[in-house]
């Protein structure tokens, strides 16, 4: 049945939330993708997804994003999603020291199950509750340049850089995907000689990772 994801678009990206139970992945999302925010929202159980079309430059994006349950008991049906995704937005509450504690063990599944190209962005979410801060911007912000990740506040309820938290996720994924994909060019070319010494390159232009439609599934 058609409906509004049916638009044409370039490319399907793939990426996944992470993060404990309570950091508020599922507000991230819905603000993202739909622009609410439930203040009573319930723990996500399993995996959730939800799609937004996105261009960066001259290219229209599906985002398919993934929402996993922090909850360990959860784990083991989450740890398959992350196969073909190529980013993560890894989120813990700023006013929560213990989530950001387990950071570093969400990034450490992040590059077991993901590619070893997966683009992580660390997302401290609620900044609006600063009164309530327990992890420092800047404790952070180290973490994420030990790491080499993207970093970045947020807040769903105040609706504040998650925009920009996608959107910077989404454009580097472009970044790498285009990069890639001019080398693979480079590499299966054909190089014909001709008269005078100069070289004609053929390169196949039939791309294996554009979409020819990219409707929802």
């Amino acid at each position: 049945m058609a409906d509004t994801f049916d638009e044409q678009c370039d490319y399907l990206f793939k990426a996944v939330l992470v993060g404990d139970s309570g950091v508020g992945k599922s507000n991230l999302l819905s603000r993202f993708a739909k622009d609410e925010f439930l203040l009573d929202s319930k723990p996500t159980i399993g995996v959730e997804f939800a799609y937004r079309n996105i261009r960066v430059k001259d290219k229209l994006i599906k985002a398919q994003i993934w929402d996993t349950a922090g909850q360990e008991r959860f784990r083991a049906i989450t740890s398959s999603y992350y196969r073909g995704a190529l980013g993560a937005i890894l989120v813990y509450d700023i006013t929560r020291k213990s989530t950001f504690g387990n950071v570093k063990k969400w990034l450490h599944e992040l590059r077991e199950f993901g590619g070893e190209d997966m683009v992580v962005v660390l997302v401290g979410n609620k900044s609006d509750l600063v009164q309530s801060r327990e992890v420092e911007k800047e404790e952070a912000k180290g973490l994420a340049e030990t790491e080499r990740l993207c970093f970045m506040e947020t807040s769903a309820m105040q609706n504040l850089n998650v925009e920009q938290a996608f959107l910077q996720m989404i454009t580097k994924i472009h970044d790498i995907t285009s990069q890639k994909m001019l080398e693979a060019k480079k590499e299966n070319g054909t190089t014909l000689r001709i008269s005078g010494r100069k070289e004609i390159h053929v390169t196949d232009e039939v791309t294996a990772t554009k979409q020819a439609s990219c409707c929802s599934r």
